[in-house]
Formats: C-alpha cells, structure tokens, sequence
C-alpha cells in the first residue's frame, strides 16, 4: 500500500481532496490511535479497579442496610459462579475504564477523520464539541449513579418480602455498565442536535414545530435504552433530554444569528 507523506498528507486534508485509499489509510491510523489511548487508559484503570468497585457495589450495600428482612447471607458482597469469572470481570472493568478516560482522545479522532469533510466555520468548533462532549458524558455516567439507588431498590424491592437477592458480580457490573453508557449517550443529544444544525440538516424553526413529537420520541427513547426500565431511571434520563432539545434550539437560534460587521 502506497505510503503517503505526511506533508502531502497534510495539505491533501486540509484541501479535502483525498483519495478513497487515502481515506481508509486515514481511518486505520485514527484507529491505531485510538487504541493505543485506549490501552494506555486501561493499565490506569488497572489500578483503579479497587475503588471503582467499591464505588458501584455501594447502591447495593445501602439497599442492603436499609432492608435487613433482604439481607442475602452474603451480605452486600457480591458473587461469581465459574473459575473465570472473576478474571474476566474485572478485565472487562479496566477495558471499561480506559475506553471512559481515553474519551477525549476517541472524540478528537473522531472529529479529525470527518473535519475534512466540513467547511472552515464548522473546522472551528472542533474544541468545543469534544470538551462539551466528555463533560456531558460525565455528566450523564454521575447522574446514572445518583439514580441508581432508586432504581436499585425498586427492583430488588418488587418482589417484596421472603425473596432474597443473590448477586452476582458479571450481572451486576453489566447492569451498572449499561445504566452508565445509556446516561452517557443520551446526555450526548444536545451535541447531535447541535451539530445537524450546523450541518444545515435540521433548523431552530423545524425542531420548535415537531416538539411534540420529538418529546415522544425522547419518552420511547428512554423507555428503551434504560436497562432496568423502571420509572426513576426513565424520568431522569427524560427530563434532561428534553431540557437539552430545548437548550438545543436555543443554540441553535444563536448560531445563526449573523455576525455584526464594523
């Protein structure tokens, strides 16, 4: 495979006239970037694995404490059922954790390989799409674990009295991890919003008539993607969604606000 200069390369980018080889040439080095961050992250969350744990086992332990006609003989620690189990956990933890803390670099590359394709007004909000990306993500994996109390003891407290929750461990971070990643996207909707607008395939004035139907479809989108599918976690991961819309065409309105001339 032809090796491009990196120059050549440059200049070829920046005029976005790259050829289909070179395209895909691009996309494997974006790639191969991507995963060294996410490999170096990860020898991180190695050491994070401890307290990481400890972290999402709390909701469980609080349930625990609060209901001592439910206390499993285990106590709130957590159970595995095959010899590998416990290997394999906790390398799909730390492969978790470096994929999270490798975010801002996966974003930038993402945003590399498409700012080709876009004008010079849209190269230039590259650095807030990323920071306002990882901070939403952020902000959507912090707000799943204030939920996750209440969905916990909705859940386990639905079959009421005499049934004993016997947890195991790969459920169980499974079902945290989902919880997490579903809060982490949805939070990312403003940034989709956002950048159809600047894209022009959406407009402030089109997203302000289909409200209604876009409030439906954020109900049947949270109904969907939550995991535990009970109530908490759906209005939580509603209401800000339809906040952001609305914040959405706020900026959007701003966006297209022309540009005062001396």
């Amino acid at each position: 495979m032809r090796v491009i200069p990196r120059r050549k390369r440059s200049e070829e980018r920046r005029t976005g006239t790259m050829t289909i080889v070179e395209h895909l040439e691009e996309l494997r080095h974006r790639i191969i970037v991507c995963l060294y961050a996410v490999a170096a992250c990860a020898v991180i969350g190695w050491f994070l694995f401890p307290p990481f744990m400890n972290l999402i086992r709390k909701p469980f332990c609080d349930f625990v404490t609060a209901n001592p006609g439910s206390r499993p003989p285990t106590g709130c620690d957590l159970v595995y059922n095959g010899p590998l189990d416990a290997m394999l956990i906790k390398m799909k933890v730390v492969a978790y954790i470096g994929v999270v803390l490798a975010l801002p670099v996966l974003l930038y590359q993402l945003w590399a390989f498409i700012a080709p394709g876009l004008t010079a007004k849209e190269k230039k909000y590259s650095i807030p799409f990323v920071v306002s990306s990882v901070v939403l993500f952020a902000l959507g994996a912090a707000f799943a674990f204030v939920t996750l109390p209440k969905a916990l003891n909705f859940l386990l407290g639905f079959a009421g009295p005499g049934v004993t929750p016997l947890l195991t461990i790969n459920r169980y971070v499974g079902f945290v991890t989902l919880v997490t990643i579903a809060f982490g996207v949805s939070f990312l909707f403003p940034v989709l919003i956002v950048f159809l607008e600047l894209v022009g395939l959406v407009t402030p004035e089109w997203l302000s008539k289909y409200r209604r139907y876009s409030i439906l479809g954020i109900a049947i989108f949270a109904a969907v993607i939550t995991p535990s599918s009970d109530p908490y976690s759906m209005l939580a991961m509603m209401i800000p969604m339809y906040l952001f819309y609305e914040a959405s065409i706020i900026i959007g309105r701003f966006l297209k606000r022309p540009s005062r001339t001396p």
